[in-house]
Parts: C-alpha cells; sequence; structure tokens
C-alpha cells in the first residue's frame, strides 16, 4: 500500500497551491514506478483518519493491514525553505510495523524539476536498485 506524499513545511513561508500539485505529481509518479517495476502490486491508500502520518504513531500500518497488503510506504516532504528541501521514503512491514527500508535525498529547489528529480534518484539509486551479483 502506497499512502499520499506528504509535505511538512517548516519554512514559515504560507501555504502555496503550486506545492499540492507536485505531491499528487509525485505520488502518482511513485505509484507507477512501483508497479512498473513488477516487484509490487501497488493498492493507492485512503487519506490517513486524522492527523498527518508522521503524527498518527503507526496508522499507516494499521490500515494497509485492513486491506491486507504486506508492506506499506510513506512518504514525506520536508520544506525548510524555497532552497531546502528533504523527501523520504518509508517502508515497513505489516501487521509488525518494522522498518524495511527507509531512504531520503535533499534537493535544492522548489520546482516541479527539482521534486521529480529527487524522488527519480531515490527510485534509481535506493528503492527499486538492483540487487549487486555475488563475485564469481
Amino acid at each position: 500500500m502506497v499512502f499520499d506524499i506528504e509535505l511538512y513545511d517548516t519554512s514559515g513561508q504560507p501555504p502555496q497551491a503550486e506545492q499540492d500539485a507536485r505531491l499528487r505529481l509525485l505520488t502518482t509518479e511513485l505509484r507507477e514506478r512501483l508497479e512498473a517495476s513488477g516487484r509490487y502490486d501497488v493498492i493507492a491508500a485512503p487519506p490517513p483518519p486524522g492527523a498527518a502520518l508522521r503524527n498518527c504513531n503507526g496508522c499507516e500500518v494499521t490500515e494497509a493491514a485492513k486491506q491486507d497488503a504486506d508492506l506499506v510506504m510513506t512518504g514525506l516532504v520536508q520544506k525548510v525553505s524555497n532552497l531546502i528541501l528533504h523527501l523520504t521514503l518509508t517502508v515497513r512491514e505489516v501487521p509488525s510495523g518494522a522498518v524495511q527500508g527507509s531512504w531520503f535525498a535533499d534537493f535544492r529547489g522548489n520546482t516541479d524539476e527539482s521534486w521529480q528529480r529527487a524522488l527519480r534518484w531515490l527510485l534509481r539509486n535506493r528503492v527499486l536498485m538492483q540487487p549487486r551479483e555475488a563475485p564469481r
């Protein structure tokens, strides 16, 4: 199950509508690329009940268990400023909640291109990276 990527804005700047569009863009691309990898059958998660996922104390695992998912992925963009941002993707096992992987990328610039580059880099170089072959 893959939840929508969330924004945690600590910049002190007023909300920006284009950031909501970027979150939707990244979430869609994340789900599509995971599905296209052939490794996952992606279930789109419903919006979390109540608080943001980062504050719900494991509710993502509970919600994923209701859908019989084996794994649950959450994503968070932290906006420190218009220049400094971080993207974190975390995968937990269901129902234990054990972290199976957590990856992050720092990126610069609050643009569609910079957000997409960060996601694509994480997918290519961390999340979907092929295991290395054993030496012969």
